[in-house]
């Protein structure tokens, strides 16, 4: 099985309204990188991906067929405090402070203005989870 570089196994992929502010979030909220882009007859984001960390995420402009639909994610940044203040900054709303959690993560919660949660964690042992 062949699998770009950039993604994994499992690849996020959002329909969203209003897809180039989202994109600009993942980019300017998140720390993401655009490495493509195309667009639909009518000037809407057909497709783009965006790379952050070592996962690659899609974005479509939702449709009649495909409508927006909100989720969660669980992303890991090397600076929790720095992710959550840029997160912020770039319009999402608080969920959770950062703050150091009882199984190894500094973490904090926001909510983009799409609906999606981002646990935005910084894991601050180097071992597995354990219960």
């Amino acid at each position: 099985m062949y699998i770009p570089p950039g993604f994994n196994t499992v690849t996020p992929y959002y329909f969203v309204e209003d897809a180039e502010s989202f994109v600009s979030f993942l980019v300017h909220g998140l720390g993401g990188e655009e490495t493509c882009r195309t667009v639909r007859g009518d000037g809407c984001i057909q497709n783009a991906q965006v790379k952050l960390g070592t996962s690659t995420v899609m974005v479509s402009e939702a449709t009649e067929r495909y409508p927006a639909m909100a989720a969660a994610f669980y992303l890991y940044v090397s600076d929790a405090d720095a992710a959550m203040k840029r997160a912020l900054e770039c319009g999402a709303s608080l969920e959770m402070e950062v703050g150091d959690m009882p199984y190894g993560d500094r973490q904090g919660g926001v909510r983009d203005k799409h609906g999606n949660i981002w646990w935005i964690s910084q894991r601050t042992v180097e071992e597995p989870y354990t219960p």
